[in-house]
């Protein structure tokens, strides 16, 4: 009986440590699926306004990012890298936003001191926009989990990459726009 009880509790522990650790494996929507449109209220500077994904994407690609809470440790370091990085988006014709299930007023002053200014976040309270892209995190899926898209203006996702860590996000969202760019240069 008792190694029965240990085994089951051993089991137990590594389906947990196995379900930890994929995190970063577990999203989401592919490249060439469709993403769901969406409108809701962002942030930008400290100003309010509506934002809606086909408004952005009549502009060009679109990075989209979902990040867990505003002004954690590695969020504050990944707004920082997307707010050093938004010229060289705009380059190729892209543009940044970030979602969180943070309600506005946070994301108003998020927007100013961590992303500088530079792009917008878009609260997700009701976590519809981090249901529809499948990014919510496995145990909690009202948070958003580290996961970077990168949509083509016809709606189509070009790219996506799931990391806990905001290491790669703007190197490899950057990357993809680039891709995109030299097919459909900018005009």
């Amino acid at each position: 009986m008792k190694r029965g009880i240990r085994g089951m509790a051993l089991a137990t522990i590594v389906g947990a440590v196995l379900a930890v650790c994929s995190f970063d494996a577990l999203a989401v929507l592919k490249p060439g699926d469709k993403a769901p449109d969406f409108t809701t209220q962002a942030s930008l500077g400290g100003k309010t306004y509506t934002y809606s994904l086909a408004d952005a994407l009549k502009k060009g690609p679109v990075v989209l990012y979902f990040y867990p809470a505003a002004f954690t440790t590695g969020c504050t370091i990944e707004a920082h890298e997307f707010a050093d990085a938004v010229d060289e988006y705009k380059k190729y014709g892209a543009t940044v936003i970030g979602v969180s299930h943070d309600d506005i007023a946070t994301l108003t002053r998020f927007s100013v001191s961590e992303c500088r200014s530079k792009f917008p976040v878009a609260a997700d309270q009701d976590h519809r926009v981090i249901d529809a892209y499948d990014a919510g995190i496995p145990f909690k899926k009202s948070i958003a989990n580290r996961v970077s898209y990168v949509i083509a203006p016809d709606g189509t996702i070009l790219y996506e990459y799931t990391s806990l860590s905001p290491d790669k996000h703007v190197e490899n969202t950057l990357n993809a726009v680039k891709a995109w760019a030299a097919k459909h240069p900018v005009q």
